[in-house]
């Protein structure tokens, strides 16, 4: 298969400095050998979009903040992953922040709508990312992707790229939040998502939690977005992420929930974000990265 590693160093939709170098450390960590390892052949995007700092930028709307620099690099993000879409080879982004979910999905969503098929989106984070203008504590736009994408909020990010919907969010399964706030909350439960929280896993089991997602969507999409925030993992095996929570996934759970989402052969786009080495021990974080990307794409232990 022909995997193109998207490099998106974009941080302007988070608070925290650091995750616009996650895709030099994902790549310094081997990412392109090891996906060859696996007989995939790689093609590098490394300029998708010209960076900037957000100290030379406008904050603009404090309930959405930098949105103009963000939706300028994710409408370009969207272009290319659908165009990757399009020739079915797979588009694998690496972050920088959660934001650029918003073009990963806009981009698959646009493909799958020429298809005729229904995307689901998998999205492995502590954070719901499901704020609007509304509701957000902190105008960060990291936490407004997944509703914008879902069609709420403010018309810059539920139209970008193309106007409307991009996934049903009945078609969005959640797994591994441990932090979610009050007002996103409220609008999950409107919208109709399923959530594994962490609390969930503790009750069932993994194992379980496991097979509920795969009968998630094998039951009621054709394809499938896995959206991993490595903040989703405990500090112990992730240091080095913006917003780091004790109580996460295992190495091991988030290892195994990649390979059993591989096993579907429904997995059409995938990326990996929050990656900041400026918190990271010995690139560890970066490497987690990288193995992660490699069960995405095929890899199993035996």
């Amino acid at each position: 298969m022909n995997v193109h590693i998207l490099e998106m160093p974009l941080d302007f939709g988070a608070s925290r400095h650091g995750s616009d170098m996650g895709p030099s450390a994902i790549r310094l960590a081997g990412i392109k050998e090891k996906i060859e390892s696996l007989g995939h052949k790689t093609f590098e995007h490394s300029s998708i979009f010209q960076a900037t700092t957000q100290e030379y930028e406008k904050i603009g709307n404090p309930k959405a903040k930098y949105l103009e620099p963000i939706t300028n690099a994710c409408t370009k993000l969207a272009a290319l992953v659908e165009e990757i879409a399009d020739k079915d080879e797979f588009p694998l982004t690496i972050g920088g922040d959660h934001s650029i979910a918003l073009g990963s999905i806009a981009g698959i969503a646009a493909s799958a709508k020429k298809q005729g098929k229904r995307l689901g989106v998998l999205y492995v984070d502590a954070h719901g990312d499901f704020n609007t203008t509304e509701t957000t504590p902190s105008g960060n736009i990291h936490g407004e992707c997944l509703a914008a994408s879902a069609g709420y909020g403010i018309p810059e990010l539920t139209n970008l790229y193309y106007d409307g919907v991009k996934v049903d969010p009945k078609n969005i399964c959640f797994v591994g939040q441990r932090d979610l706030d009050e007002g996103e909350k409220k609008l999950m439960k409107e919208a109709g998502v399923t959530v594994f929280t962490m609390s969930d896993i503790e009750r069932q089991g993994f194992p379980a939690v496991l097979k509920q997602i795969v009968c998630f969507f094998r039951s009621r999409v054709d394809m499938i977005h896995v959206s991993f925030d490595m903040d989703v993992l405990d500090p112990m095996f992730a240091p080095g992420t913006g917003i780091p929570l004790p109580g996460g996934l295992t190495n091991r759970e988030a290892l195994l929930l990649m390979e059993e989402m591989a096993s579907t052969n429904m997995v059409k786009s995938a990326e990996i974000v929050e990656v900041n080495p400026i918190l990271d021990i010995r690139n560890q974080t970066a490497i987690l990265a990288v193995s992660l990307a490699a069960r995405i794409l095929g890899e199993t232990l035996y």
